[in-house]
Protein backbone atom coordinates (compact mmCIF):
# COMPACT_ATOMS: atom_id res chain seq x y z
CA UNK A 1 0.00 0.00 0.00
CA UNK A 2 0.95 3.63 -0.37
CA UNK A 3 -0.69 6.50 1.50
CA UNK A 4 -0.16 10.20 0.95
CA UNK A 5 -1.89 12.50 3.41
CA UNK A 6 -0.86 15.54 1.42
CA UNK A 7 -2.39 14.18 -1.80
CA UNK A 8 -5.20 12.42 0.11
CA UNK A 9 -4.42 9.27 -1.85
CA UNK A 10 -4.52 5.57 -0.98
CA UNK A 11 -3.11 2.85 -3.20
CA UNK A 12 -4.18 -0.69 -2.30
CA UNK A 13 -1.57 -3.17 -3.51
CA UNK A 14 -3.16 -6.40 -4.73
CA UNK A 15 -0.29 -8.86 -5.02
CA UNK A 16 0.89 -9.93 -8.51
CA UNK A 17 -0.99 -7.23 -10.42
CA UNK A 18 1.97 -5.01 -11.26
CA UNK A 19 1.58 -3.11 -8.01
CA UNK A 20 5.29 -3.04 -7.17
CA UNK A 21 5.95 -0.75 -10.12
CA UNK A 22 3.17 1.59 -9.01
CA UNK A 23 4.34 1.42 -5.39
CA UNK A 24 7.91 2.31 -6.32
CA UNK A 25 6.85 5.21 -8.53
CA UNK A 26 4.49 6.65 -5.93
CA UNK A 27 7.18 6.56 -3.24
CA UNK A 28 9.46 8.46 -5.62
CA UNK A 29 7.03 11.31 -6.33
CA UNK A 30 5.25 11.53 -2.96
CA UNK A 31 7.60 12.75 -0.22
CA UNK A 32 5.13 11.82 2.52
CA UNK A 33 4.41 8.30 1.22
CA UNK A 34 3.73 5.91 4.07
CA UNK A 35 1.96 2.70 5.10
CA UNK A 36 -0.38 1.76 7.91
CA UNK A 37 1.50 0.27 10.84
CA UNK A 38 0.41 -3.22 11.74
CA UNK A 39 -1.05 -3.97 8.28
CA UNK A 40 0.73 -6.05 5.64
CA UNK A 41 1.78 -4.07 2.56
CA UNK A 42 -0.70 -6.20 0.62
CA UNK A 43 -3.44 -5.51 3.14
CA UNK A 44 -7.03 -5.23 1.99
CA UNK A 45 -8.97 -1.97 1.99
CA UNK A 46 -11.02 -3.36 4.87
CA UNK A 47 -7.91 -4.04 6.96
CA UNK A 48 -6.53 -0.58 6.22
CA UNK A 49 -9.72 1.28 7.12
CA UNK A 50 -10.15 -0.76 10.27
CA UNK A 51 -6.92 0.79 11.61
CA UNK A 52 -7.32 4.25 10.04
CA UNK A 53 -11.01 4.82 9.20
CA UNK A 54 -10.32 8.45 8.26
CA UNK A 55 -8.64 7.15 5.09
CA UNK A 56 -12.09 6.34 3.71
CA UNK A 57 -12.28 9.92 2.41
CA UNK A 58 -9.02 9.53 0.42
CA UNK A 59 -9.08 8.85 -3.32
CA UNK A 60 -8.45 5.11 -3.47
CA UNK A 61 -7.28 2.93 -6.32
CA UNK A 62 -5.79 -0.48 -7.10
CA UNK A 63 -5.12 -2.94 -9.90
CA UNK A 64 -6.51 -6.36 -10.83
CA UNK A 65 -5.38 -8.98 -13.33
CA UNK A 66 -6.62 -12.00 -15.24
CA UNK A 67 -6.78 -14.73 -12.53
CA UNK A 68 -4.95 -17.31 -14.63
CA UNK A 69 -2.12 -14.93 -15.50
CA UNK A 70 -1.95 -13.85 -11.87
CA UNK A 71 -1.57 -17.45 -10.68
CA UNK A 72 1.16 -18.08 -13.25
CA UNK A 73 3.01 -14.94 -12.17
CA UNK A 74 2.74 -16.02 -8.55
CA UNK A 75 4.10 -19.48 -9.26
CA UNK A 76 6.94 -18.10 -11.40
CA UNK A 77 8.00 -15.89 -8.50
CA UNK A 78 8.17 -18.89 -6.15
CA UNK A 79 10.01 -20.92 -8.77
CA UNK A 80 12.61 -18.19 -9.29
CA UNK A 81 13.38 -18.07 -5.59
CA UNK A 82 13.52 -21.86 -5.43
CA UNK A 83 16.05 -22.16 -8.26
CA UNK A 84 18.28 -19.23 -7.25
CA UNK A 85 21.00 -19.47 -4.65
CA UNK A 86 22.28 -16.95 -2.16
CA UNK A 87 25.13 -17.83 0.17
CA UNK A 88 24.92 -21.50 -0.86
CA UNK A 89 21.26 -21.83 0.13
CA UNK A 90 18.07 -21.45 -1.84
CA UNK A 91 16.67 -17.91 -1.64
CA UNK A 92 13.33 -19.56 -0.89
CA UNK A 93 14.68 -20.52 2.56
CA UNK A 94 14.95 -16.83 3.39
CA UNK A 95 11.34 -16.04 2.48
CA UNK A 96 8.20 -16.16 4.64
CA UNK A 97 6.43 -19.34 5.62
CA UNK A 98 3.87 -19.01 2.81
CA UNK A 99 6.56 -18.86 0.12
CA UNK A 100 8.55 -21.72 1.62
CA UNK A 101 5.50 -23.95 1.99
CA UNK A 102 4.35 -23.30 -1.59
CA UNK A 103 7.85 -24.07 -2.86
CA UNK A 104 8.00 -27.30 -0.93
CA UNK A 105 4.52 -28.64 -1.73
CA UNK A 106 4.06 -27.47 -5.32
CA UNK A 107 6.84 -28.84 -7.57
CA UNK A 108 5.21 -27.52 -10.75
CA UNK A 109 2.50 -25.13 -11.93
CA UNK A 110 -0.12 -27.87 -12.23
CA UNK A 111 0.33 -28.79 -8.57
CA UNK A 112 0.23 -25.12 -7.64
CA UNK A 113 -3.17 -24.70 -9.31
CA UNK A 114 -4.70 -28.06 -8.33
CA UNK A 115 -3.40 -28.18 -4.76
CA UNK A 116 -2.34 -24.67 -3.82
CA UNK A 117 -5.71 -23.05 -4.37
CA UNK A 118 -7.23 -25.45 -1.83
CA UNK A 119 -4.46 -25.27 0.76
CA UNK A 120 -3.42 -21.61 0.87
CA UNK A 121 -5.98 -19.05 2.01
CA UNK A 122 -4.05 -16.17 0.44
CA UNK A 123 -4.64 -17.68 -3.00
CA UNK A 124 -8.37 -18.03 -2.33
CA UNK A 125 -9.02 -14.33 -1.75
CA UNK A 126 -10.85 -12.77 -4.74
CA UNK A 127 -9.10 -9.65 -6.00
CA UNK A 128 -12.21 -7.50 -5.50
CA UNK A 129 -12.06 -8.15 -1.77
CA UNK A 130 -8.82 -6.22 -1.60
CA UNK A 131 -10.54 -3.19 -3.07
CA UNK A 132 -13.94 -3.08 -1.38
CA UNK A 133 -15.64 -3.16 2.00
CA UNK A 134 -19.34 -3.35 2.86
CA UNK A 135 -19.61 0.45 2.64
CA UNK A 136 -16.66 1.56 0.50
CA UNK A 137 -14.98 0.50 -2.71
CA UNK A 138 -11.97 1.82 -4.57
CA UNK A 139 -12.64 4.91 -6.69
CA UNK A 140 -10.64 3.46 -9.55
CA UNK A 141 -9.80 -0.16 -10.39
CA UNK A 142 -7.33 -0.63 -13.21
CA UNK A 143 -6.33 -3.81 -15.01
CA UNK A 144 -2.85 -5.02 -15.82
CA UNK A 145 -2.11 -7.79 -18.27
CA UNK A 146 1.04 -9.53 -19.43
CA UNK A 147 1.00 -11.71 -22.53
CA UNK A 148 3.35 -14.70 -22.56
CA UNK A 149 4.19 -16.74 -25.65
CA UNK A 150 6.69 -19.31 -26.89
CA UNK A 151 7.41 -17.18 -29.96
CA UNK A 152 6.94 -13.49 -30.73
CA UNK A 153 7.03 -12.46 -34.37
CA UNK A 154 7.52 -8.77 -35.07
CA UNK A 155 6.59 -7.85 -38.64
CA UNK A 156 8.08 -4.37 -38.80
CA UNK A 157 8.38 -4.10 -42.57
CA UNK A 158 11.36 -3.78 -44.88
CA UNK A 159 13.17 -0.93 -46.56
CA UNK A 160 12.43 -0.87 -50.32
CA UNK A 161 15.33 -1.19 -52.74
CA UNK A 162 14.76 1.67 -55.18
CA UNK A 163 18.25 1.76 -56.69
CA UNK A 164 17.33 0.06 -59.98
CA UNK A 165 14.29 2.30 -60.52
CA UNK A 166 16.38 5.37 -59.85
CA UNK A 167 19.05 4.35 -62.35
CA UNK A 168 16.37 3.65 -64.97
CA UNK A 169 14.86 7.08 -64.45
CA UNK A 170 11.50 5.72 -63.33
CA UNK A 171 9.44 8.37 -61.46
CA UNK A 172 9.27 7.67 -57.70
CA UNK A 173 7.12 8.93 -54.85
CA UNK A 174 7.27 7.76 -51.23
CA UNK A 175 9.68 4.96 -52.23
CA UNK A 176 7.17 3.58 -54.78
CA UNK A 177 7.05 3.67 -58.57
CA UNK A 178 4.48 6.15 -59.87
CA UNK A 179 2.16 4.40 -62.32
CA UNK A 180 -0.87 5.44 -64.35
CA UNK A 181 -4.22 3.65 -64.38
CA UNK A 182 -2.93 1.18 -66.98
CA UNK A 183 0.12 0.51 -64.72
CA UNK A 184 2.51 2.14 -67.21
CA UNK A 185 5.28 4.36 -65.84
CA UNK A 186 7.07 7.36 -67.24
CA UNK A 187 9.53 5.02 -68.97
CA UNK A 188 8.42 3.20 -72.18
CA UNK A 189 7.81 -0.55 -71.78
CA UNK A 190 8.22 -0.37 -67.99
CA UNK A 191 5.19 -1.29 -65.90
CA UNK A 192 4.72 -1.51 -62.14
CA UNK A 193 2.32 -3.64 -60.09
CA UNK A 194 2.02 -4.73 -56.47
CA UNK A 195 3.68 -3.26 -53.39
CA UNK A 196 6.21 -1.40 -55.50
CA UNK A 197 3.56 0.64 -57.33
CA UNK A 198 1.80 3.87 -56.44
CA UNK A 199 -0.80 3.50 -59.16
CA UNK A 200 -3.81 5.55 -60.16
CA UNK A 201 -7.10 3.82 -59.29
CA UNK A 202 -9.99 5.03 -61.44
CA UNK A 203 -12.57 4.12 -58.81
CA UNK A 204 -10.87 6.16 -56.10
CA UNK A 205 -9.79 8.92 -58.46
CA UNK A 206 -6.26 9.02 -57.00
CA UNK A 207 -3.05 7.06 -56.63
CA UNK A 208 -3.15 4.34 -54.00
CA UNK A 209 -0.49 2.20 -52.31
CA UNK A 210 -1.56 -1.43 -51.93
CA UNK A 211 -0.09 -4.14 -49.74
CA UNK A 212 -2.16 -7.27 -50.35
CA UNK A 213 -1.50 -10.10 -52.76
CA UNK A 214 -4.98 -10.00 -54.28
CA UNK A 215 -4.57 -6.36 -55.32
CA UNK A 216 -1.09 -7.12 -56.63
CA UNK A 217 -2.55 -9.93 -58.74
CA UNK A 218 -5.26 -7.64 -60.10
CA UNK A 219 -2.69 -4.98 -60.98
CA UNK A 220 -0.50 -7.62 -62.63
CA UNK A 221 -3.35 -8.57 -64.96
CA UNK A 222 -3.81 -4.92 -65.94
CA UNK A 223 -0.07 -4.41 -66.49
CA UNK A 224 0.11 -7.58 -68.61
CA UNK A 225 -2.87 -6.54 -70.72
CA UNK A 226 -1.39 -3.07 -71.26
CA UNK A 227 1.99 -4.54 -72.25
CA UNK A 228 0.16 -6.78 -74.75
CA UNK A 229 -1.44 -3.75 -76.39
CA UNK A 230 -4.93 -3.97 -74.86
CA UNK A 231 -6.80 -1.12 -73.21
CA UNK A 232 -6.92 -1.83 -69.49
CA UNK A 233 -7.27 0.16 -66.30
CA UNK A 234 -7.00 -0.58 -62.60
CA UNK A 235 -10.45 0.17 -61.20
CA UNK A 236 -11.10 -2.50 -58.57
CA UNK A 237 -11.66 -1.52 -54.95
CA UNK A 238 -8.54 -2.46 -52.95
CA UNK A 239 -9.12 -4.63 -49.91
CA UNK A 240 -7.41 -6.63 -47.22
CA UNK A 241 -8.43 -9.96 -45.76
CA UNK A 242 -6.92 -12.95 -44.06
CA UNK A 243 -7.90 -16.47 -43.05
CA UNK A 244 -7.60 -17.82 -39.52
CA UNK A 245 -8.59 -21.46 -39.22
CA UNK A 246 -11.83 -21.89 -41.13
CA UNK A 247 -12.82 -18.23 -40.85
CA UNK A 248 -12.07 -15.63 -43.50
Amino acid sequence: MVISDRARLLFVHVQKTGGSTIHNRLTEVLPDARQVKGVDRHGTLNQILRIEPELSTYWTFGMVRNPGARMLSWYNMVDRFRSSKEGGASRLDRKNNFMRTVGETCPDFEAFVMKGLDEFKRLQTPQWRYLATKTRRADFIGRQETLEADLILAATGVRPNTELAGVAGVPMQDSRIVADEDLSTGVPQVYAAGDVALAFNTGAGRRLPIEHWQDAEDQGKVAGATAAGDDAAWSGVPGFWTTIGDTT
